[in-house]
């Protein structure tokens, strides 16, 4: 069935990479910060977040440059933010890293919605709206869920 709908190469790279990234960012978020292993299971999420993001550009579905590369650029610059937060360690480097990661992972979580849609929606009238509504959805848990835990964290910081 996957044949079906990944239809190259590059396609297969960039589900694998996905999958890897929506595995390692729901891990970091449900368990400890700081320690080793979120460490470790956070730089193999950054660098499935490089590789699916640059993946994505060769993919064309839309006939060209379109909203999804647009959002693959956004989604590498929050992965750049959290990171360049932790390699300068700037003042407040702890709430940065964790507003830029945390907003990361919710963005892939809402790409997650456009791919299924993209896959399985052969009514591109339905496409939109629905992606949209669940998207939507998808940001609005998400900064309600970051926002809770980053009020914690400014208090520490």
């Amino acid at each position: 069935m996957l044949n079906d709908i990944i239809h190259s190469n590059i396609g297969w790279f960039h589900f694998i990479t996905s999958v890897l990234a929506l595995l390692t960012g729901t891990i970091v978020l449900l368990n400890e910060k700081g320690t080793g292993f979120h460490k470790k299971i956070g730089y193999v999420y950054v660098i499935s977040m490089f590789a699916l993001n640059f993946s994505s550009f060769f993919i064309v579905s839309f006939g060209g440059f379109s909203i999804f590369h647009f959002f693959a650029i956004v989604s590498l610059l929050t992965v750049l933010g959290g990171m360049r937060a932790v390699w300068l360690r700037h003042v407040n480097w702890l709430v940065a890293h964790y507003y830029f990661m945390s907003w990361s992972v919710v963005g892939l979580y809402a790409a997650l919605w456009s791919e299924i849609g993209t896959r399985f929606t052969s009514n591109m009238k339905d496409f939109w709206w629905v992606v949209v509504l669940v998207t939507v959805l998808t940001i609005a848990i998400g900064a309600r869920i970051i926002n809770k835990n980053g009020k914690k964290l400014n208090l520490r910081s």
